[in-house]
């Protein structure tokens, strides 16, 4: 089947640098998609957008240009809750990936059974209403408690002025909850303003609670180098990130985001993204929590 890119849609960046920035042995990127390929694996009918192919051959090459030695795939919007194309990146990763997967209430156990055996640890709750039509809040229910069975854990993904409205719900959740790119904060308002506090107070009364620290390149308004001059990219993202980081050591987790989906003013360097990591995460032992230590406890706990 052939499908028609979405007018402006911005293709990922093809000869990422070598990063500066040496990850630990045994990093993780932990959030990261494939798309398609769509001849192989259709994109969903109700999707919002229609991506470029990004397969999991490319994503394992970058992966290893990059100096990580595992990914957690994660469903793309683009796909629905057909997950194949994610299934068969965590099957052709020689054990090296784990999932994410979308789910509605129709699933059977025996398929929740299959993705689990092929590598999937989570179900994603998307609540960026741009992205996807809503899924009613007693479905999503429903799915946690059958998907903690399994020991997996669930993903959200929202935006910061949403919170307060989303809080009963998340916390009532039964899993561990990862929340994707710290909530999208508002990066031109104050690091210790109300709006990223009620953030910091969701993770800190709540220990079930992750977040990964990833996607500076949606956040900022600076920009990267080539846009502003500066040294550091997406320079005023840091103060956010490093916050999380610091404040919650054990509950943090980093990703490319590749292939950078529906990006619309530039598409980023991947070896730029990885020399972010160093500015958020100071330290040896943070940058080992960060890329190793968290996201193999949580998608790997049978090698801790």
């Amino acid at each position: 089947m052939t499908f028609e890119k979405t007018p402006g849609w911005l293709d990922w960046y093809q000869g990422p640098t070598k990063p500066q920035f040496k990850v630990p042995a045994g990093a993780v990127d932990a959030h990261c998609h494939v798309f398609g390929p769509g001849e192989e694996f259709p994109f969903a009918p109700e999707r919002k957008y229609t991506p470029c192919d990004a397969s999991n051959e490319q994503l394992y090459a970058l992966r290893d240009h990059l100096g990580f030695s595992r990914n957690v795939v994660v469903q793309a919007t683009c796909h629905g809750a057909d997950n194949r194309a994610m299934v068969d990146a965590l099957v052709h990763s020689n054990g090296k990936a784990r999932g994410v997967a979308t789910v509605k209430r129709s699933v059977t156990d025996a398929e929740l059974q299959a993705m689990h055996d092929a590598g999937v640890r989570g179900v994603r709750f998307n609540f960026v209403k741009r992205l996807v039509d809503f899924t009613p809040k007693d479905e999503l229910v429903e799915i946690a408690g059958r998907i903690k069975e399994l020991g997996w854990h669930v993903v959200i993904y929202f935006e910061a002025v949403d919170l307060s409205e989303l809080w009963d719900f998340f916390t009532a959740l039964p899993t561990t909850v990862v929340v994707d790119h710290m909530g999208r904060p508002d990066v031109t308002k104050p690091v210790d303003g109300p709006e990223f506090e009620l953030f910091v107070k969701f993770m800190r009364e709540h220990a079930n609670v992750w977040s990964k620290v990833s996607c500076p390149e949606r956040l900022s308004v600076s920009g990267p180098p080539a846009l502003n001059g500066e040294q550091n990219a997406y320079r005023d993202v840091i103060p956010f990130a490093r916050r999380i980081v610091e404040t919650f050591p054990d509950r943090v987790l980093w990703g490319t985001d590749w292939p950078h989906p529906n990006l619309k003013d530039h598409m980023p360097d991947d070896g730029l993204l990885v020399d972010f990591i160093p500015h958020i995460a100071s330290t040896p032992e943070l940058q080992r929590k960060l890329l190793v230590d968290n996201p193999m406890r949580l998608y790997w706990p049978e090698e801790k």
